[in-house]
């Protein structure tokens, strides 16, 4: 039995009624004469996890430099109105490179906490599954007793379905007015803004989508919308909450960082945009639409449709074109492209796509083993050439070979060897419906920098301005009903039917009436036959529609 008397006996009694008062897995530094039993879950079987959890690597530089950061963050996110109030959080992991992303320790700002002033003795020390290892000490009255975040099971979402490196909790003024420019809106949309460049996956072309989820009384209870969204929009790397804020997130602090200062830039924008009659989800940005919806949520016409999606190969283009023209031209300069930028990341990318798709083939017999690398250059190009030949003789519809392919054809537009080919109809009718407030999207087997390609260097200059985004295999194969009700998810409208979509495949255009949109069928010279009483409707030329 261990006998305490004087100064030290009045320091265990204090120490042992300090833990009472916290919670159970709260965490404070005993003095060197006694031992404090760790928590629970440090004694784990995982050396790993006990290391990662013990009371030196709790005091460690890296736990107090992610502290230090976040402090630093508050201070920075409060003088951009970020997180005034008490309101709005941060999260980091504490990078190791010695410990798996998924075992690493998260550093957490408190509840409750004027934001400008927090200090790193303020945070919390959460383990990889949301246990708290350490909290903070209470502070004198005015302070409040220490909370660990509201957002806390949030923050874990993206933790865990993300494989987050750091998020951030936003009630930035933009993020919450641009939710309600809508009020029956379930995303927000923006494209051709230089600032989408810095959101993950994205590019000045593409159609920046955010999820929406509805505002509840009590931050915690928003954690299963939250989820929903994340799994609904597998591209986000946000979340924003109607009259509320959001949540942004990023492989590490320096990627969630600059995705919120670029969301932020853009909801602003978009939000000037609404006040000057501009239409920020549009690539020109024109005049809003009348049949646009505003703020009461009513449209002037609910038989226009919102969307139209079309289909290149027989649709917007002959397939002689492809055919003749894209085809023979990836076929004839796969070899050059590859020892020409062999060693670049987009190509070693597209080897890693293809060595994928052999290893799969080769099991049916209808590839040609590619060797390693330690082969030499030569010989794997050699392998890689023979398969792709293959493959385009058989005219597949993998991504591997429509990514290689996307990228010769890009250095044959830049080149000026191609030259984008279109019906003589379709340039009029893309203007006259992006002018009349409908949006345009591509769904092509292609990749979708293929599709960029084709309508970015046509003898009727740059198309693209009249297209707000591309879809290709995937999403799912072409003639597959799920990959339509994906589509007409991802654009956003309030029923399927509001998206034409325009092919010229008896078979796509079944599965996308199987997905509930209306579906024209194209006729153009070179098209295949279509069964007797098919039963769509047909045109030969957009400008029937």
């Amino acid at each position: 039995m261990l006998h305490l008397t004087g100064d030290l006996l009045t320091i265990f009694i204090k120490k042992i009624s300090y833990k009472i008062l916290l919670p159970k897995t709260a965490y404070f530094k005993p003095p060197p004469c006694l031992e404090v039993t760790q928590p629970q879950h440090a004694m784990a079987a995982n050396g790993m996890k006990m290391a990662v959890t013990s009371q030196a690597y709790l005091e460690g530089s890296q736990v107090k430099q992610t502290k230090s950061l976040i402090s630093e963050l508050c201070r920075l996110f409060y003088n951009l109105g970020w997180v005034s109030g008490t309101g709005g959080s941060i999260t980091a992991k504490v990078h190791d490179d010695s410990i798996p992303k998924s075992d690493q320790l998260i550093i957490m700002s408190p509840s409750g906490v004027q934001k400008e002033r927090m200090v790193e003795e303020d945070m919390y020390v959460l383990s990889s599954i949301g246990d708290i290892l350490f909290s903070p000490l209470p502070k004198p009255y005015p302070h409040k007793p220490p909370k660990c975040s509201d957002c806390a099971p949030l923050f874990m979402k993206a933790y865990h379905m993300r494989n987050a490196g750091a998020v951030i909790h936003s009630h930035g003024m933009e993020s919450c007015l641009v939710t309600m420019l809508d009020p029956l809106a379930k995303e927000f949309r923006i494209t051709h803004m230089e600032m989408i460049k810095g959101i993950q996956g994205h590019g000045y072309y593409d159609e920046l989508v955010v999820p929406i989820i509805e505002n509840t009384a009590h931050e915690r209870e928003l954690t299963e919308s939250l989820a929903a969204a994340i799994e609904a929009f597998p591209k986000t790397t946000a979340v924003l909450v109607r009259n509320h804020g959001i949540y942004v997130w990023g492989d590490s602090w320096i990627s969630a960082k600059t995705q919120a200062e670029c969301y932020h830039y853009l909801f602003e924008a978009a939000i000037k945009l609404h006040q000057l009659g501009l239409d920020w989800s549009t690539p020109s940005h024109g005049p809003l639409q009348s049949s646009k919806r505003f703020l009461g949520g009513q449209t002037t016409s609910t038989s226009q449709k919102r969307c139209i999606v079309l289909d290149i190969e027989g649709t917007t283009t002959p397939i002689s074109f492809v055919t003749d023209v894209l085809f023979p031209y990836a076929k004839k300069n796969v070899q050059r492209h590859l020892e020409e930028t062999y060693d670049t990341d987009f190509t070693q990318d597209d080897i890693k796509l293809l060595r994928s798709q052999v290893e799969d083939d080769l099991q049916y017999g209808v590839a040609v083993p590619i060797p390693p690398d330690e082969a030499g250059k030569q010989a794997v190009i050699a392998a890689l050439v023979a398969n792709v030949e293959g493959m385009i003789k058989s005219d597949r519809k993998i991504t591997s070979l429509k990514q290689l392919q996307g990228h010769i054809w890009r250095t044959g537009f830049e080149k000026n060897e191609l030259k984008g080919v279109v019906f003589d109809d379709v340039p009029g009718s893309l203007e006259k419906w992006h002018a009349s407030g409908i949006k345009v999207y591509i769904y092509s087997s292609g990749s979708r920098l293929a599709q960029r390609l084709l309508f970015g260097y046509t003898d009727y200059g740059d198309l693209r301005n009249y297209l707000c985004g591309f879809f290709d295999t995937t999403v799912g194969n072409k003639k597959e009903t799920k990959s339509y009700v994906e589509i007409s998810e991802s654009l956003g409208v309030h029923k399927p039917s509001e998206i034409l979509f325009v092919t010229d495949v008896y078979q796509e255009a079944v599965a996308a009436k199987a997905a509930g949109l209306e579906v024209m069928i194209s006729i153009r010279p070179g098209n295949g036959s279509l069964p007797e009483n098919h039963g769509f409707k047909t045109i030969k030329s957009f400008s029937e529609i």
